[in-house]
């Protein structure tokens, strides 16, 4: 099930349901920060964007692109946490809503697997297939040129990394369970998943978690939005 808002964004029908985040010791290019394993249970289903957020749709809602790599259908990238914040507080205006927010980590994790347990979800002989990685050192793609995951969410792995609501912890030790975003604690820095069209190919592992000052404007960070049932 797919809905679009007024500005031609599309969102996927993610559904409720219980998973287990993080990586487990034996799989291959982990990092000490994605354990422990842990049980989540994502009570509720929510709706997230089938695609990243583009610059077309940026300048529609912010009238302006800060965008190093331009294009209409190219992810927006250069855009801090708190310019992302200021896009959502108005792009929620414009709906007459308050539902648009960034995903936390779990769902983002929980939505990127898509069912799976593996290190990726897809075979990662076909890679190229799904993902825009270190096989594009040119920049960023347009959105929706690869596959997308069995739940129909496309660059999930690759193209720009994405800004989630989580603060950075160095594990998950005393991590939420209900899938909530993980706001608390004293380190600044911010959560970013999902790997990037300059990354390694082990960056799109659906565990794998970045980490990026909240005041980044970076051309390899951009965001997708969730949208509240």
């Amino acid at each position: 099930q797919t809905i679009t808002n007024s500005i031609g964004m599309e969102f996927v029908l993610i559904p409720a349901g219980e998973f287990y985040m993080g990586s487990p010791l034996s799989e291959k290019d982990r990092d000490i920060n994605e354990g422990p394993v842990h049980h989540i249970t994502i009570a509720k289903e929510f709706y997230l964007g089938k695609y990243e957020v583009t610059q077309e749709q940026w300048r529609e809602i912010m009238g302006d692109n800060p965008s190093w790599f331009e294009g209409e259908n190219l992810p927006v990238e250069q855009v801090s946490l708190e310019d992302v914040q200021e896009f959502i507080e108005k792009l929620n205006q414009k709906e007459g809503t308050a539902k648009y927010r960034l995903p936390s980590e779990a769902e983002w994790e929980y939505a990127a697997r898509a069912g799976t347990t593996t290190e990726y979800w897809f075979n990662k002989s076909n890679i190229d297939d799904y993902a825009w990685y270190g096989n594009s050192d040119s920049g960023p793609h347009p959105i929706g040129l690869k596959k997308p995951n069995p739940w129909g969410l496309y660059d999930m792995q690759g193209n720009v990394w994405e800004w989630l609501q989580d603060r950075y912890h160095v594990n998950y030790e005393g991590a939420p369970a209900d899938g909530t975003a993980w706001v608390s604690g004293r380190n600044s820095n911010q959560v970013v998943r999902g790997g990037d069209w300059h990354g390694r190919a082990e960056y799109c592992r659906s565990a794998l978690r970045g980490i990026h000052n909240p005041n980044d404007r970076y051309y390899r960070i951009g965001f997708r939005l969730l949208y509240e049932v």
